[in-house]
């Protein structure tokens, strides 16, 4: 890599305490001090079209240059949120300086009741309305957890640009989401261009949690412009890897009963109309079918720009499952996860880089873990329906629930 140019590794989208289901703790002083426990250069502020969040912001964080904010540890934020739109699209938005901030509140708040009372606004305005007002403002927008059921775009279309009309061509990223991964992506025709972003979409500060998916990206400095550049791959400038879940691990991966939680191969649910015929609750369709829907090839076709894609666990529940505690919280767990940070620098160093003879010296057990999820033999009980799935270590038997139409049902149709 030429000297000119930087590797930093950005988290682009989380929330802060005034969006619902967030931890009291996120607040911008403790997510800049987590951040280099985690490897983080670099982190969406969230919410920033509330006004209570930005005065927040701007009492714990300095602004350094238009457009990012830093504390005094050197952990830098970007101006971020994430919105809804009228037809319950989630979008993430980057935003060039405060004044141009100001200038996308006024406007989105002739379409907004709850601006400053919900993190994650909902503004009565279609995708290409949203994107005509942010593009003018010099904006970046992207769409958020792209496959998931409920609020990610290609639940409500079947291409992204009939969601941003006659701007499609203004879109420059995408947000991967939990529950997919490049390969899966990469099946799609019409995302050949697009950058994907993996992000953690955090609802607390702690490194399990923060940081959980990044993206690295090449630039010359922390500013809005070198991260533009990155996102639309300019000037040498672009992502160089996605680091996320395994796809198995995300909520939404399988299709799934929300009441019961059996999991159903695709054409059974559409055969039961979505609706299951052991409890009668919805089956919500999995990100890997509805991909299979949208897909053109049967297997990934990436682009020369596409970085490489890896899979992590985190660190407190690789050491969780190598003590067999289920707490990942307790004095244990956090004791040996702070033994391996404050000895490797961060906790991306040691589930990625440091070579697994160094991770034995502080534990043997945890290093043959995490040389199992480099490896990739790790197996998963796949999340589905809005509940995680589950990280087994090899050797261990799983079972996976599937509904068949031979056993007992409770709703006689």
């Amino acid at each position: 890599m030429s000297e000119d140019f930087i590797e930093i590794n950005a988290d682009l989208h989380i929330h802060g305490l005034y969006a619902g289901g967030t931890s009291e703790k996120m607040i911008p002083k403790i997510i800049a001090e987590n951040a280099p426990l985690k490897g983080i250069q670099l982190i969406g502020t969230g919410d920033i079209l509330n006004k209570h969040w930005l005065k927040l912001i701007k009492e714990q964080l300095k602004e350094i240059q238009d457009g990012i904010f830093e504390y005094k540890n050197g952990t830098k934020f970007i101006l971020q949120t994430e919105i809804e739109d009228k037809n319950r699209v989630h979008h993430i938005i980057l935003f060039p300086s405060l004044s141009k901030l100001e200038e996308v509140y006024e406007k989105f708040s002739k379409y907004c009741k709850d601006l400053d009372t919900d993190g994650r606004p909902k503004i009565h305005l279609t995708g290409e309305e949203i994107l005509e007002i942010c593009n003018l403002a010099g904006c970046l927008v992207g769409f958020s957890h792209a496959f998931t059921p409920y609020f990610g775009l290609y639940s409500k279309f079947n291409s992204y640009k009939e969601c941003y009309g006659k701007y499609w061509d203004k879109v420059y990223f995408m947000e991967l989401g939990l529950s997919a991964d490049t390969n899966m992506a990469d099946r799609i025709e019409e995302l050949q261009d697009i950058t994907f972003t993996s992000n953690s979409d955090c609802h607390s500060p702690w490194p399990n949690k923060l940081g959980r998916e990044i993206t690295r990206f090449k630039v010359k400095e922390i500013s809005f412009e070198e991260i533009k550049k990155a996102l639309i791959r300019s000037n040498g400038r672009g992502p160089t890897l996605n680091v996320k879940f395994d796809p198995r691990e995300g909520k939404y991966h399988k299709t799934r009963c929300t009441g019961c939680l059996l999991f159903f191969e695709p054409k059974k649910a559409e055969k039961y109309n979505w609706k299951c015929p052991n409890c009668g609750k919805p089956i919500k369709k999995g990100v890997d079918y509805r991909i299979e829907e949208l897909a053109k090839w049967k297997e990934p076709k990436h682009p020369k720009h596409r970085p490489p894609c890896i899979h992590i666990i985190p660190l407190s529940e690789i050491i969780s499952l190598a003590y067999n505690i289920k707490n990942s919280w307790s004095e244990k767990v956090q004791e040996k996860w702070r033994e391996f940070v404050n000895k490797f620098n961060n906790e991306l160093n040691v589930l990625l880089n440091v070579d697994i003879s160094e991770l034995e010296s502080i534990d043997k057990s945890v290093a043959e873990l995490i040389f199992a999820f480099r490896s990739g033999k790790f197996q998963y009980i796949p999340g589905g329906a809005g509940i995680y799935g589950i990280p087994v270590p090899p050797g261990k038997k799983i079972e996976i629930k599937y509904f068949k139409d031979s056993q007992k049902r409770l709703i006689d149709y």
